[in-house]
C-alpha cells in the first residue's frame, strides 16, 4: 500500500488475494486460489509452484516499493514474506494472527522480529502476546460480526420453496468443506435423521463441492441439501451439528445451539493431539474458556453420543443456558467494525 497524502485520498494498493479486493480498486497480482495448498502431500507435490510464488512475490514487493505491507492470515506463505519485507525496510502489518497459541508457538520469535503491528481478532490473543510474550498487539474484534450483522433478512417461505424444504424445524448439518472430512462427518450426522422425525435435516453444501457429491449420502426423505447458502440456513435453524472450524463460531453468532464434531484419520489425530496445545477445539469454548458447546472428538463422535447430545440441545432448559453464553461470546468479541478499525490503525502507523 502506498501512503496517503491526506484522509480524502483512496489508497493505491496491489494485492495477492480474492475478487473482493479488486472490486474496491486494488490491482490483483495473483488470485489466492493459485496460492492455497492444504495438506502435507499437497504441499510436497506443489513445492516448486509455492517457491516460485514466494520469489515472484518478493520481486513484486521490490518493484512496487510499498509504504506498508498488509498480511492476512496464511502464515506458511506470509511469514516468509514478512521476513523479506522487514529486511528491505517495508513496514509489516499482520491482520488475523497465525494461531501460534495452538501450535508452533516458536513462531513468536519471527513475529517479534519481522512484524511491526499485529491485529488480533480473538480476545485471548491479546493476553497471549502481551502477557506471555511481551509483544504489544491491537485487538480489533472479529470480522464475522460484521459479515453476519450486515446480512439482509431472508424470506422464510421463499427460501423453503426454492430449496425444497418443508415447515418442520431445521437441524442444520455443517460437515466441513473438504471431501475427506465431509465423508467422515456426514455419514454419522445423517444417522440422526430417523430418530428425529419432527425435524428436517438440511446439509449446508460448501462452495466448490458438487451437489452430486452430497446426494450419494442422502438416503432418508427427511434430509435436504442447500448449496452454498450456509448463512441463510443458519439464520433459520433450530439446532446444528457442526464440524470443528470457523463454522462453530459462525453457528454460535447466529444463536443456534450446536454439537461440535471432529473425526479424522487416527494417525493424524494422534500426531495432532501431541502438537496442538489447546483445552478445546471449538472457538466458542476457547474464547469463553469454558464448555458452552459439547465437543465430540474422534471415538466420541459416534451415533449414540451424537444422538444424546442432539436431544440435549433441543431441550428448552439446555437451550436457555446456551443462548446466555452466546450473548457473552458476542460481547467478548468486541463489537462490529474489525476491518475498519484495522484499516484506520494501519493508516495511522504508516
Amino acid at each position: 500500500m502506498k501512503a496517503l497524502k491526506n484522509e480524502d485520498e483512496r489508497a493505491d494498493f496491489r494485492f495477492w488475494g480474492g475478487d473482493l479486493m479488486q472490486k474496491v480498486g486494488g490491482t490483483m497480482v495473483k488470485h489466492y486460489k493459485d496460492l492455497a495448498f492444504m495438506g502435507f502431500a499437497e504441499v510436497i507435490m506443489n513445492l516448486r509452484t509455492i517457491l516460485n510464488n514466494i520469489n515472484y512475490c518478493k520481486k513484486d514487493l521490490l518493484d512496487y516499493a510499498p509504504d506498508a505491507l498488509i498480511l492476512v492470515d496464511y502464515p506458511g506463505f506470509n511469514m516468509r514474506i514478512a521476513e523479506f519485507a522487514k529486511k528491505n525496510n517495508i513496514a509489516v502489518h499482520y491482520y488475523i494472527s497465525p494461531q501460534i497459541w495452538a501450535w508452533k508457538e516458536n513462531r513468536i520469535k519471527k513475529i517479534k522480529r519481522d512484524v511491526d503491528h499485529m491485529y488480533v481478532i480473538l480476545p485471548f490473543e491479546k493476553d497471549f502476546y502481551e502477557k506471555k510474550h511481551n509483544f504489544p498487539v491491537h485487538f480489533v474484534g472479529h470480522p464475522l460480526l460484521d459479515a453476519i450483522a450486515d446480512r439482509k433478512v431472508i424470506d422464510i417461505k421463499q427460501f423453503a420453496e426454492e430449496n425444497g424444504l418443508n415447515d418442520k424445524p431445521i437441524i442444520a448439518l455443517l460437515p466441513g468443506s473438504r471431501k475427506q472430512e465431509i465423508s467422515k462427518m456426514l455419514s454419522v450426522m445423517l444417522k440422526m435423521a430417523p430418530g428425529f422425525p419432527d425435524h428436517q435435516f438440511v446439509i449446508a453444501g460448501a462452495p466448490g463441492q458438487d451437489v452430486s457429491f452430497y446426494k450419494k449420502f442422502i438416503e432418508d426423505d427427511n434430509v435436504a441439501l442447500v448449496d452454498n447458502k450456509t448463512y441463510d440456513l443458519l439464520s433459520l435453524a433450530t439446532a446444528a451439528l457442526v464440524t470443528s472450524g470457523t463454522a462453530t463460531l459462525e453457528t454460535a453468532l447466529f444463536k443456534v445451539p450446536e454439537v461440535v464434531c471432529y473425526k479424522g484419520n487416527e494417525l493424524s489425530y494422534q500426531i495432532g493431539k501431541r502438537l496442538v496445545n489447546v483445552k478445546y477445539i471449538s472457538l466458542v469454548n476457547l474464547i469463553l474458556d469454558k464448555e458452552v458447546v459439547t465437543e465430540l472428538i474422534q471415538n466420541d463422535m459416534n451415533e449414540t453420543k451424537l444422538e444424546d447430545e442432539l436431544f440435549k440441545i433441543l431441550d428448552f432448559k439446555s437451550r436457555e443456558a446456551i443462548f446466555k453464553s452466546y450473548y457473552e461470546l458476542e460481547q467478548a468479541l468486541g463489537g462490529k467494525g474489525a476491518s475498519e478499525k484495522t484499516a484506520k490503525l494501519i493508516i495511522k502507523y504508516t
